[in-house]
C-alpha cells in the first residue's frame, strides 16, 4: 500500500527528465560521463574547441577565364592610349605645317609671337594682373551676396512680398539681357556725367560695380534654381517641427540649395575672372590695359598674346577644380549620399 504523499514517476515525467538532462548537457557542450561509461570518450567539442573550416583552404585564385579577361582589358586600354597619342601627334603636325607654311607666317610671327616684346610686356602684365585678382575677390563676394538676396526675394511667398518679387524679376531680366560691355560704358561714363555729390568717379570702382550688377543677375537665377530644387516635403517637415518660415529657409532649404549649385557658381566665377579685363575700357591699368599701352607704343601685338596666356593659366586650374567638384557631386548623388 502506497503512501498518499509519494507520487511515482510516470512516463511523461521520465521523458521530461531525460529531455532536461540532455538540454543541460548540450548547453555545457559535453555529454554525461556516466552515459559514456565514465571514460569521457564521447565528450562533445565545445564552441572554443571547434576546428577552423577555412584554415586548410587555399586562398582565392582567379580562374583562367578571368585572368584572360583582365589581360584583354589591359591590352585594349594600351591600344586606345597609343591610338589617341598617335592621332594627337598627327593632328598637331598637320596644324603646324599649315600655319608655318602660310604666306604671311613670317610677318605674323614677328607681330604676335615676338620673344623680345614678350619679355618686355610680361612684368607689366603681371603687375596689372594684381588689379584683376583684387577685382575678382571683391566682386565675386559681392556677386554671391547680392545674387542670394535676389534669389530669396524671388522665392518669397505671400501677397505682401509681391513688390519685392516684381523688383527682383525686373532686375534679373534687365541685366541678363543687357550686354556687359554696354553696362560698363553706361556706369563708367554715365555716373560721372550726373555730377552727383559723394559719388565716386574712380574707374576701378565703377567698373567693379558694373560687373557686380551684371553677374549678380546670373547668379541669382542659379541660386533660385537651387532653392526650387529642394523638395516641398523638406519645408513641410521643418514646419511640422515648429520652425518658422525664416528658420526653415535658413537651416533647411538654403544649405541644400547651395550645395547643389556649387558647380554652376564656380563656372560663373571663371567667367567673372575673364571679364575683369573689361574694366580697362574705363582707363584702369589692369593686365589688358598694360598690354595695350605697350602694343600702342611699339606697334606690336605680342603683349596681347602674353596677357591672354596669363588669363588662360589662371582659368585652367579653376576649370579643372570645377570639373572635379561636379564629378564628385554627381558620384555622391548616384550613391545616395548627401549632395
Amino acid at each position: 500500500m502506497t503512501s498518499p504523499n509519494v507520487f511515482p514517476l510516470g512516463k511523461d515525467d521520465g521523458r521530461d527528465d531525460g529531455r532536461d538532462n540532455g538540454r543541460d548537457d548540450g548547453r555545457n557542450g559535453r555529454q554525461d560521463p556516466a552515459r559514456d561509461g565514465g571514460s569521457g570518450v564521447g565528450r562533445r567539442v565545445g564552441r572554443g574547441d571547434r576546428p577552423d573550416r577555412h584554415a586548410d583552404e587555399d586562398p582565392y585564385t582567379p580562374s583562367a577565364r578571368r585572368i584572360e579577361r583582365e589581360r584583354y582589358k589591359r591590352a585594349r586600354a594600351r591600344r586606345a592610349t597609343a591610338i589617341a597619342a598617335l592621332s594627337t601627334l598627327v593632328t598637331g603636325l598637320v596644324l603646324v605645317i599649315l600655319v608655318t607654311g602660310s604666306p604671311g607666317w613670317q610677318r605674323t610671327r614677328e607681330t604676335f609671337l615676338s620673344a623680345e616684346y614678350a619679355r618686355m610686356a610680361l612684368p607689366k602684365v603681371l603687375e596689372g594682373l594684381l588689379l584683376n585678382l583684387r577685382l575678382l575677390a571683391v566682386c565675386g563676394l559681392c556677386v554671391l551676396v547680392l545674387g542670394l538676396l535676389l534669389a530669396v526675394a524671388r522665392t518669397l511667398r505671400g501677397p505682401v512680398f509681391f513688390p519685392l518679387r516684381a523688383l527682383a524679376v525686373a532686375y534679373t531680366d534687365f541685366f541678363r539681357g543687357l550686354p556687359l560691355i554696354i553696362c560698363l560704358l553706361m556706369v563708367v561714363f554715365g555716373v560721372p556725367a550726373l555730377r552727383l555729390q559723394g559719388v565716386t568717379t574712380d574707374p576701378v570702382l565703377l567698373g567693379g560695380t558694373a560687373l557686380v550688377l551684371t553677374y549678380s543677375a546670373y547668379v541669382a537665377e542659379v541660386f533660385r534654381a537651387g532653392i526650387e530644387s529642394v523638395h516641398p516635403s523638406q519645408r513641410a517637415a521643418a514646419r511640422s517641427l515648429g520652425l518658422s518660415r525664416a528658420r526653415t529657409l535658413r537651416y533647411v532649404v538654403l544649405p541644400q540649395a547651395v550645395r547643389r549649385v556649387i558647380p554652376p557658381l564656380l563656372n560663373d566665377l571663371v567667367s567673372l575672372q575673364k571679364d575683369t579685363g573689361l574694366v580697362s575700357i574705363a582707363g584702369a591699368v589692369d593686365a589688358v590695359y598694360a598690354a595695350q599701352i605697350i602694343a600702342g607704343k611699339h606697334f606690336n601685338y605680342t603683349p596681347y598674346v602674353v596677357a591672354g596666356l596669363v588669363f588662360v593659366a589662371l582659368t585652367i586650374p579653376m576649370t579643372r577644380f570645377t570639373d572635379w567638384v561636379t564629378t564628385r557631386t554627381e558620384r555622391r548623388r548616384a550613391q545616395g549620399g548627401t549632395v
